[in-house]
């Protein structure tokens, strides 16, 4: 299926590995040129390779940053705008905070939550969505988790941050829809990432809790957010989408 967005060009966070990298390989297979942002320049180099082993005609830039970095953000995206000529589509992706409870987790260790899985995708969007708003077209996906629909009791931090911010994402998305700027988040269940690996000592203990009977792929995950992107989909806005296998038990 041809997405319709070839030319187009994307700023994907947190995509040297997992969700992220997943993303931005289905976007460069639709033809879109993408800058790809992470910590590490050595991973964003081989994730780069990787890409292009792919679709060797991708156009693929990377950006070493840390977009907990609050300050450096808008010099992150006005640099990925030279680099592309603008950016078109925000894929706004942050590893998660460190796991925990009520009585474990200390004040000091929310605010750091905050700036990497809330003010880091508010202060991305401040930077991109005015450009986007004034060429008609735009398009943002935050990839968030769905513990924002059932808490996760030892993801405290992750729990608190990503529900503000997609709350922000709601509100925002009312805001720019009359632009033609889209705004969605992406909710995933477990997926085979290494965020998986980190949180559970034998991630194929919580296969019971999938219906699906396995972990979701990146591959798959990336294919969903690149749809979000795509004209098919100007009608959907606001949305918080689960990927998740079945695993929620909730009506919404």
């Amino acid at each position: 299926m041809d997405l319709g967005l070839s030319g187009r060009r994307a700023l994907v966070t947190g995509a040297s590995s997992g969700l992220g990298f997943g993303t931005a390989a289905a976007l460069i297979a639709e033809g879109v040129e993408v800058t790809i942002v992470s910590r590490s320049e050595d991973r964003l180099d081989k994730a780069k390779a990787n890409l292009l082993d792919s679709v060797p005609t991708a156009t693929v830039h990377t950006l070493a940053a840390d977009v907990a970095d609050i300050a450096s953000v808008s010099t992150m995206v006005r640099v990925a705008e030279q680099l592309m000529g603008g950016v078109d589509i925000l894929i706004a992706n942050a590893g998660g905070p460190s796991p925990g409870g009520f009585e474990s987790t200390e004040l000091d260790a929310y605010m750091p939550a905050l700036e990497l899985n809330l003010l880091s995708t508010i202060a991305m969007c401040q930077a991109t969505i005015p450009a986007m708003r004034k060429r008609g077209w735009g398009r943002v996906v935050a990839i968030t988790s769905i513990t924002v629909r059932e808490p996760n009791p030892n993801l405290i931090l992750s729990n608190t941050a990503r529900a503000g911010l997609t709350g922000f994402l709601k509100t925002l998305a009312r805001e720019v829809a009359g632009d033609g700027v889209t705004v969605n988040s992406l909710q995933p269940g477990l997926h085979r990432t290494a965020r998986v690996t980190a949180l559970y000592d034998d991630p194929t203990e919580v296969l019971a809790t999938i219906p699906a009977g396995v972990f979701g792929e990146a591959d798959d995950f990336g294919r969903v957010a690149a749809f979000l992107c795509s004209d098919s989909a100007r009608f959907i806005t606001g949305a918080a989408v689960p990927l998740d296998g079945g695993a929620g038990h909730g009506l919404q």
